[in-house]
């Protein structure tokens, strides 16, 4: 019976075995809670994590929320995200303290991330079903620089979860910085006119590798800043309103020239 009442409650759209459990409470309450415990450490133990901003989260509606942030890892980013709203669930502010939300986590949220990511491990594979909507990038495949169309059963799957639920997506689609934002993002917010709220991450390239699974230094300072929505005026055109996203996290041309590589370089002038 309780089977039978959790599949009807979920989306109606053509979906895997995979992408089912992705909407089974339990189930993703279940990875959320194994991924955090054994991540947890490497966030607030052997590193030193600061939080700000998630006031602004305590009042967001229910569903049709996407939050745009820069990308630095694979999975760590993602990962301090879903503690992040785990704590703000049980009322913590700008902090994670003890982990007992891991008890009861918070599961409304997916993550949009690339197939071939999520693909890669066993690790992979089972974070995937803790909300991955996975997406096959348009410019770049198994290490090689590619063009095709945007596949839009990928777009679907961010529309109907946003319907429903939060969404984390970072418009850039890769952890190198100040990279140019993809267009796809500015798209879902057209169509879709969520609330945005941006988020500006540091120091995790220095304290993980590229995946976020494997400790390159300890003792990093961490920071991940929630800034207030976005106000955007979704009669505005994909580039307007894409260029007013990389402004809001922080990775537009601008940011680039305040940043320490090109200060230093100054220096040296």
């Amino acid at each position: 019976m309780l089977t039978l009442l959790i599949l009807h409650r979920l989306p109606e759209w053509n979906m895997n075995l995979v992408q089912r459990i992705k909407y089974i409470h339990p189930l993703k309450a279940l990875v959320y809670g194994l991924v955090g415990t054994v991540t947890y450490p490497g966030l607030a133990i052997f590193n030193r994590i600061r939080i700000e901003g998630t006031e602004h989260l305590r009042k967001l509606p229910r569903a049709n929320v996407l939050f745009v942030s820069n990308h630095q890892t694979y999975f760590a980013d993602v990962i301090t995200f879903l503690h992040i709203l785990c704590a703000v669930k049980w009322r913590k502010q700008n902090r994670l303290g003890i982990p007992y939300y891991l008890l009861n986590p918070f599961t409304n949220i997916f993550f949009v991330a690339a197939e071939e990511t999520m693909n890669g491990s066993l690790i992979s594979r089972i974070f995937k079903m803790g909300g991955a909507l996975t997406v096959k990038r348009t410019w770049r495949s198994e290490g090689q620089d590619v063009q095709r169309n945007r596949d839009e059963s990928d777009t679907q799957k961010i529309d109907q979860a946003l319907n429903k639920s939060w969404v984390i997506t970072f418009p850039q689609g890769t952890t190198k910085p100040f990279a140019p934002g993809r267009r796809g993002t500015a798209h879902i917010i057209k169509n879709n006119q969520p609330v945005v709220v941006p988020v500006v991450i540091n120091g995790f390239w220095r304290a993980f590798n590229k995946t976020g699974l494997v400790f390159k230094k300890k003792g990093v300072n961490l920071s991940i800043r929630f800034k207030e929505p976005m106000v955007i005026d979704y009669t505005k055109s994909v580039d307007e309103i894409l260029e007013q996203v990389m402004d809001a996290i922080e990775q537009s041309k601008k940011f680039m020239l305040h940043g320490k590589h090109h200060l230093i370089n100054l220096k040296d002038k």
